[in-house]
């Protein structure tokens, strides 16, 4: 009675042996696909010379991603989501070996990329698949009461191997060549597949006595849900229009290559460099409680990101280029922890699968929607006002979504908003 709080600590989850193997898994599945999307970038912007070409990768990817992540999602509800995870990892897998074999054997030169094209539109339906699932399935292995603490450690080990995995590739490419790069890859996805495996499964049959629903009804309860929670809604639209408008991700490579000449090894820093700044965020705060004013916090943290875009864009700098990048990924790793946090401790465990699927609409088709977004624009005005444009924009969407939604303004300690009985 009136004692003291109890102390905070930093490393619960990780503790825990599966919320450890998930980690494992995670992390080398992120540098596998980030050592990836290096390689690819490069490879087809070198095949073209066409920023367009690198705009049309992200549109492969998030054709298919979009299309099925409401299915997905009420997927990841009905059945076994460590099954279906591990499905999706394997196919991952599996397309990785491909773009190894493609490059090997001489399929892919220039005026003949849409092999690889093909490649990416099949992992976007792996990825379809295994982000819902394996987003919720991470939340059955974890006590709600440290689900602030894991998303924290969950965003760091992302954004630690997301340093690591484009300085790697850069680096691999550049020394060695596209085939060993690519052969790395699949190992690293190996890995993946084989530390998920290590979590036994958490899965809990649906009650014979549920109430039944349609199998549209099933699909739409995550989008209704979301749009019943404006806070919730306006945080994804934050995020979803920042990642859209003023993401310059895709065009590192014509940075790299024709503005700052630094070649493979430059694009791979440069790819590394918002998830460095990630990184000691994300450990920063994991080792704080969580925050007290968060919707203050989230709306500065995405005006700081766009305001990042806008230095890069003026950059020639390589050097100040790499700083301002790791200043842009310090301000979304703020954003992604709030968000991730919030849309945890409002959903219904039972609605996990497809609010997680909703979120995935949100962010996760926003990074090749926005490559692609990057690329016509960057055909229609060039690489440097493309850029500018999304910084100016993503600016404007923080200040109309910050005067719309006072009650994000007002958003206190997200952990006082978990919903009851869940």
């Amino acid at each position: 009675m009136g004692g003291a709080p109890p102390k905070h600590d930093p490393y619960a989850a990780l503790r825990l042996r599966d919320f450890r193997w998930y980690i494992v898994s995670l992390f080398t599945m992120t540098l596998a696909t980030q050592m990836q999307a290096v390689v690819v970038g490069w490879q087809v912007y070198d095949l073209t010379h066409d920023p367009l070409s690198l705009g049309l990768v992200g549109l492969a990817e998030a054709l298919p991603f979009i299309a099925l992540a409401l299915p997905s999602g009420h997927l990841a509800d009905l059945v076994d989501r460590r099954r279906v995870s591990m499905i999706g990892l394997s196919a991952t897998m599996l397309c990785s070996l491909a773009l190894l074999a493609l490059t090997s054997g001489g399929v892919v030169h220039p005026g003949h990329v849409w092999p690889i094209y093909a490649t990416i539109f099949a992992m976007g339906i792996a990825r379809s698949f295994l982000q819902p699932a394996r987003q919720a399935f991470g939340i059955d292995i974890v006590p709600r009461a440290l689900y602030p603490n894991a998303v924290a450690w969950r965003s760091s080990t992302w954004q630690t191997a997301a340093v690591a995995g484009p300085a790697l590739g850069g680096l691999l490419y550049g020394f060695t060549s596209i085939t060993t790069t690519y052969l790395v890859v699949a190992a690293f996805l190996v890995v993946s597949v084989a530390g998920f495996g290590m979590i036994p499964s958490r899965h809990e049959p649906r009650s014979e006595t549920a109430p039944a629903t349609s199998m549209s009804d099933s699909l739409l309860v995550g989008l209704r849900f979301v749009f019943r929670e404006p806070v919730l809604l306006s945080a994804l639209a934050l995020d979803l229009f920042s990642v859209l408008l003023g993401g310059a991700e895709a065009l590192l490579p014509v940075f790299a290559r024709e503005i700052l000449h630094v070649g493979p090894q430059g694009l791979g820093l440069l790819r590394a460099a918002p998830a460095a700044g990630a990184v000691i965020i994300g450990v920063a705060l994991a080792h704080r409680p969580p925050f007290q004013r968060a919707g203050r916090t989230l709306l500065l943290a995405v005006a700081a990101f766009a305001a990042g875009i806008i230095v890069f864009g003026l950059s020639r700098n390589f050097w100040l280029s790499l700083a301002v990048l790791a200043f842009c990924g310090m301000a979304d790793g703020i954003s992604v922890v709030i968000r991730s946090t919030l849309l945890q401790t409002l959903t219904p465990k039972e609605l996990l699968g497809r609010v997680s699927a909703v979120n995935s609409i949100f962010i996760g088709s926003a990074n090749e929607i926005g490559a692609f977004e990057s690329g016509v624009t960057a055909r229609l005005f060039g690489t440097v006002p493309a850029v500018l444009l999304g910084g100016i924009a993503s600016l404007a969407v923080v200040g109309i979504i910050a005067a719309r939604v006072p009650k994000l303004r007002r958003l206190g300690r997200i952990d006082r908003h978990a919903v009851a009985g869940t």
